[in-house]
C-alpha cells in the first residue's frame, strides 16, 4: 500500500528555533492519525506541511507521491481536503451553506462567476446530508452555530473526494453536545473503506474519534511516540509530552486523561 504522507528527517526552523525537529513519519492510505501535544509542540506546522502551505527547512516531505520542492503544489492541493478555524474565517459570512460547500469544486471561497453543473449541486447536497446539514443548505454561513460551522468546513473539505483529509482541531470551542455529534460523524466517516487517509490535530484525548488507528505525540517539535494507538497512547507517553504526570483511562474506544 502506498503512502499518503512520508516525512523524512523534517526540520522547520523559525527565528533560530526548530519548531519541527527532525520528524520522520509515514501515513498509509488506510490510516487515521491523531496528533496530540501541548501548545507550540508543532502540531499545526505538520498539517501545514502536509497541506503544502509551507516547505521544510530541511528533510523531505512527500504528499500523495509528490515531493515538495519538485512538484507544482497548485496541482497537488485539490487532491487534499483541509478544514481549520482559519479556513472558516475566510468563508464569506453571507454565503449560503450550499455555496460554501459547492465552491470547493473550484477551490474558491465565495460564489462569484463560476458555472456549476447539476452534478456539482447534487454532490454538495449529498455531502451536506452525510454531515447532517441538509436542512441548512439555504442558511447563511454567518448565522450558524460553532458546531454547524465546523461540520460545514468538513463537508467542504470532502466535497471533492480528496485523497488526504487534514483536520485542525475540528472540535475546538464546541459544547458537549456539538462535540459528541461531530465525533460520532467523524467515527462513521473514518470507518468507511472509501475514506481517504486522515490526520486530525487536537489537544485532548477525549476528542479522539472511535476508529482512529494511529497517534503521534509531540513535544517542542520532537516526536515522543508515534504508531498504533493501542501501543503508543499511554500514560507515560502523555506524561512526557505534556510535562506533568498523567493518568489515562479508556472505555468503549474513547479516552480520558487527568493529572495524576
Amino acid at each position: 500500500m502506498s503512502s499518503a504522507l512520508d516525512f523524512t528527517d523534517v526540520v522547520v526552523r523559525r527565528d533560530g528555533r526548530n519548531i519541527v525537529d527532525h520528524v520522520t513519519w509515514e501515513v498509509a492510505e488506510d490510516q487515521r492519525w491523531v496528533i496530540l501535544g501541548p501548545n507550540g509542540a508543532g502540531k499545526t506546522t505538520l498539517l501545514q506541511l502536509a497541506d503544502t502551505l509551507m516547505h521544510p527547512t530541511a528533510g523531505t516531505v512527500t504528499v500523495l507521491g509528490e515531493t515538495l520542492g519538485r512538484t507544482d503544489v497548485f496541482e497537488l492541493r485539490p487532491r487534499i481536503g483541509f478544514a481549520s478555524s482559519a479556513m472558516a474565517r475566510r468563508i464569506p459570512r453571507d454565503e449560503t451553506v450550499l455555496n460554501a460547500v459547492m465552491t470547493a469544486a473550484y477551490s474558491v471561497l465565495g460564489r462569484w462567476n463560476e458555472s456549476y453543473e447539476g452534478i456539482d449541486e447534487r454532490r454538495a447536497r449529498r455531502v451536506l446530508a452525510d454531515w447532517r446539514l441538509e436542512h441548512l443548505a439555504d442558511r447563511v454561513f454567518g448565522t450558524l452555530s460553532d458546531g454547524e460551522q465546523k461540520r460545514v468546513q468538513i463537508a467542504r473539505a470532502v466535497m471533492t473526494d480528496p485523497e488526504l483529509l487534514l483536520l485542525d482541531e475540528p472540535t475546538a470551542s464546541l459544547d458537549l453536545g456539538s462535540r459528541e455529534e461531530l465525533l460520532q460523524l467523524l467515527s462513521g466517516y473514518a470507518a468507511s473503506p472509501t475514506t481517504p487517509a486522515m490526520v486530525m490535530v487536537t489537544h485532548h484525548v477525549e476528542e479522539i474519534p472511535v476508529g482512529f488507528t494511529h497517534v503521534m505525540l509531540l513535544r517542542e517539535g520532537r516526536v515522543v511516540a508515534a504508531g498504533p494507538i493501542a501501543e503508543n497512547l499511554t500514560a507515560d507517553a502523555l506524561t512526557e509530552a505534556f510535562g506533568m504526570p498523567i493518568v489515562l483511562t479508556s472505555e468503549d474506544g474513547r479516552f480520558a486523561a487527568r493529572a495524576s
